[in-house]
């Protein structure tokens, strides 16, 4: 995921070889990705499989046939069509329901479920993922995206306004607005407040800060947090 938001080559043999590590260690009997090192089909989350099914469409895998059988699981899940199973600890029902948040839809799955189904180009995508992307849109509409009050356990998670760099399984409302606006809503009144609290962090020189970061659980650190950030504002 990292290696593909910072722009890696696909071509290069080091990503080929990564990818195909994850291709071949990370995708249970579901034809989905699992968080589970035994690969149970009860360990297929959305935020994992579309940051995944997100990152090897950019490292040049996007036709690969694991890849897009990952993808139609990712779609099913999200409509209840097909022969999708669920799991009351994984993604427990359709329209990103999800066990970890309580069995209620998670906002971060969403988000990550549909800026992979975003990354398939328009004319390549199935009326079953128009149908997925629908379900996605009206969901992360169904709210404000500048509140981001989707279901959640005890409290509205801070991390959706806190802008970062890499966003890992979290996401915040930089990356919702920039994947409404890439299926085209970028226009739509209902995202304006998102696109006014994002504009509200720029400082005076253009820039946006590193607001939330994973610095010490990475084998380095990209960039220092709480300083201007050329990865935040590249995003936004």
């Amino acid at each position: 995921l990292f290696l593909a938001e910072l722009g890696a080559d696909p071509a290069d043999a080091r990503v080929r070889r990564g990818c195909e590590y994850v291709l071949t260690h990370s995708v249970a009997a579901n034809e989905a990705f699992s968080v589970y090192q035994s690969l149970r089909p009860s360990g297929a989350l959305h935020c994992l499989n579309g940051n995944l099914l997100y990152a090897l469409a950019k490292l040049g895998y996007a036709g690969d046939e694991r890849v897009q059988a990952a993808l139609a699981w990712q779609v099913n899940a999200i409509t209840g069509e097909g022969d999708v199973r669920f799991y009351e600890t994984g993604t427990s029902g359709p329209g990103f329901a999800c066990g970890v948040n309580l069995g209620q839809p998670c906002g971060w799955g969403a988000v990550k479920a549909v800026k992979a189904l975003a990354a398939v180009p328009a004319a390549q995508r199935t009326p079953a993922m128009q149908r997925a992307i629908a379900a996605g849109v009206e969901f992360l509409f169904s709210r404000d995206p500048a509140v981001a009050d989707y279901p959640y356990t005890e409290r509205v998670s801070p991390h959706w306004f806190k802008f970062g760099f890499p966003l890992s399984y979290w996401s915040d409302v930089l990356e919702t607005a920039a994947v409404l606006a890439e299926l085209g809503y970028g226009g739509d009144s209902r995202l304006a407040p998102a696109i006014a609290l994002i504009l509200g962090k720029q400082d005076a020189h253009g820039r946006w800060k590193l607001e939330n970061a994973l610095n010490r659980k990475m084998w380095i650190d990209i960039e220092p947090r709480g300083k201007p950030s050329k990865w935040v504002t590249l995003r936004a």
